[in-house]
């Protein structure tokens, strides 16, 4: 292994996964050495993207390998994103359907100060503030959606990979370092930042966070196959093994009565741990096929869930293990992912179709309806919910934070 950082391997791996394994496999062309030449660095992480980038998906890749260290020359930039954008285009997307309804919204979006910053997940918090997760620029950024203000907060470790947020009763930010095996909180009036270390070596990837009813603060850890528990009072960690091996917890929600619900996105599963006995509970869903990426529960603690791998919304009683399912509008390649409950209704993103779209799903009725998202969206990992009852997206790929304002 090279002397590079881990995290701009992983970084490197954003830009390598979507390429073949050798210079040899390459299309002839200006730039194909100086792309081979750079993937070799990345290849004992391969992660295969497979659907490749439109040209801007490009630039903003190459804008996220600088910003987590990777050193590509800058008289190579050019000639280099020229060769992937002919080369490996963005292909095999759905074309978003959008489906009336008797909803009305409005949509609007700000541009993140640092491109390539890959805006992770948002959160809305109580001061009416919109918050993201500039994950390869290494910051928080706090939006003002009164007056589009942006600050960003820098944070301790360089290169931690800032992914998910979540706020305290008394305001702070907390926040999980996927790439720096850690949970962070950030004061927001003095932009200290305390880091909370994992206490196992094999945990090097925290992945969501969510506070339950009484303060604990839990998060997952995917490719560890953990789910964690910080005392945000004495900062001691737990670490919980799911019964289900290479399970990749993902997702978490906390239902009425504090139990934590996790979708497991390495199997067709849905687990709840008690937040007492620390004892899991697993819910196998009925395609095996299935692999759920985010949840959402309702008020009568109904669980819904994104099916990313099928194209499909979820619905899980807990109570008797029951799922009922239904197919997204934009299809089976349409990879539903970031997804919040309003008011007892679903809302949540198709990630993979062109353009990304906003989806709304009635309960009561059954029906559907969906928005196409200003400029594309591409990617919506995550979403949030504004203390008005807005619908809140970070769109990774495009360097943007989104707020889908319902009529009341």
């Amino acid at each position: 292994m090279s002397k590079k950082s881990l995290p701009s391997l992983m970084a490197a791996a954003l830009l390598c996964g979507a390429l073949p394994a050798s210079s040899q496999e390459l299309p002839e062309g200006k730039g194909k050495e100086m792309v081979a030449a750079l993937c070799n660095s990345c290849h004992p992480f391969y992660a295969r993207l497979g659907g490749g980038y439109t040209a801007e998906g490009w630039r903003t890749v190459m804008r996220m390998m600088a910003n987590h260290g990777v050193n590509v020359p800058a008289d190579q930039v050019a000639t280099i994103t020229e060769y992937l954008t002919k080369n490996f285009p963005e292909k095999g997307k759905p074309t978003g359907v959008v489906v009336p309804g008797p909803a009305k919204v409005s949509i609007k979006a700000w541009r993140v100060p640092t491109p390539g910053s890959r805006p992770h997940d948002p959160l809305a918090t109580r001061d009416g503030s919109l918050w993201y997760t500039g994950q390869m620029a290494n910051v928080l950024g706090r939006l003002d959606p009164r007056t589009g203000g942006i600050q960003e907060y820098p944070l301790k470790t360089p290169h931690s990979g800032p992914h998910g947020l979540d706020e305290d009763k008394d305001g702070n930010i907390w926040y999980t370092g996927n790439t720096g095996a850690l949970i962070g909180k950030l004061e927001p009036k003095t932009g200290a930042v305390t880091e909370y270390k994992m206490p196992d070596p094999d945990v090097k990837d925290p992945h969501t966070l969510i506070f339950d009813q009484s303060g604990i603060l839990w998060f997952t850890a995917q490719n560890a196959n953990r789910v964690g528990r910080l005392d945000p009072k004495t900062g001691e960690i737990k670490l919980l093994t799911l019964p289900t091996p290479k399970a990749r917890p993902y997702g978490m929600a906390v239902n009425s009565k504090g139990t934590v619900f996790i979708v497991l996105f390495g199997t067709n599963k849905v687990a709840s741990v008690d937040p007492k006995t620390l004892e899991f509970r697993e819910y196998p869903l009925p395609d095996s096929a299935s692999r759920p990426r985010r949840i959402a529960i309702t008020s009568d603690d109904i669980v819904w869930y994104s099916d990313f791998s099928r194209g499909y919304l979820g619905r899980l009683d807990p109570a008797t293990g029951k799922v009922t399912e239904w197919p997204s509008p934009s299809g089976p390649k349409s990879e539903p992912y970031g997804i919040s409950a309003i008011n007892d209704i679903i809302w949540y993103s198709e990630s993979g179709s062109t353009p990304n779209m906003v989806v709304r799903f009635d309960p009561k009725t059954a029906k559907f309806q969906s928005w196409t998202i200003p400029g594309g969206g591409n990617i919506v990992r995550n979403t949030s919910v504004t203390r008005d009852g807005d619908f809140l997206l970070a769109n990774s790929l495009v360097d943007a934070v989104t707020l889908v304002k319902i009529s009341k």
